[in-house]
């Protein structure tokens, strides 16, 4: 089974942005504890990161060989039809992934163009969130059998 994560915009900088929201933990820690649990769960993890849109989605859109996608589109998730339109022609199951909690936030952050197209949502467990979310994505896989 093959997982690729998505990091949207400004997750290059988890560890150092506002880690009293966002956590301690760099993007770099966030991916070896990803691909570490993989190993544990006998899939493949590969994980990218742009501050671009159109990057994501042409990663999205090239990814035959993925069973499903876990992402964190940060502040895209609230604005970008193009990105969950990506994720919906591809046609393969993803979880939504938040490091805060969008709903303590402010009102704008609290709308998901992404969440209702989701098999489901994690957040506010900072970069736990990215473990939660793995497990329940490959456990939703298998129950499937998208695997």
């Amino acid at each position: 089974m093959n997982i690729l994560v998505v990091h949207g915009p400004n997750l290059n900088l988890l560890g150092r942005r506002e880690p009293e929201i966002y956590g301690r933990r760099s993007l770099a820690e966030i991916d070896k504890e990803l691909t570490h649990l993989g190993l544990e769960l006998d899939i493949v993890v590969d994980c990218v990161q742009s501050n671009h849109e159109g990057e994501l989605i042409d990663r999205i859109q090239s990814s035959d060989h993925i069973q499903g996608f876990l992402i964190n589109p940060g502040g895209l998730g609230h604005t970008s039809v193009a990105l969950r339109d990506a994720l919906l022609a591809v046609d393969r199951p993803f979880v939504e992934v938040h490091c805060s909690n969008p709903a303590r936030r402010e009102p704008f952050r609290r709308r998901s163009l992404l969440s209702d197209a989701a098999v489901g949502v994690v957040s506010g467990f900072g970069p736990q969130s990215y473990l939660l979310g793995l497990r329940a994505l490959v456990g939703f896989l298998r129950e499937n059998d998208r695997s």
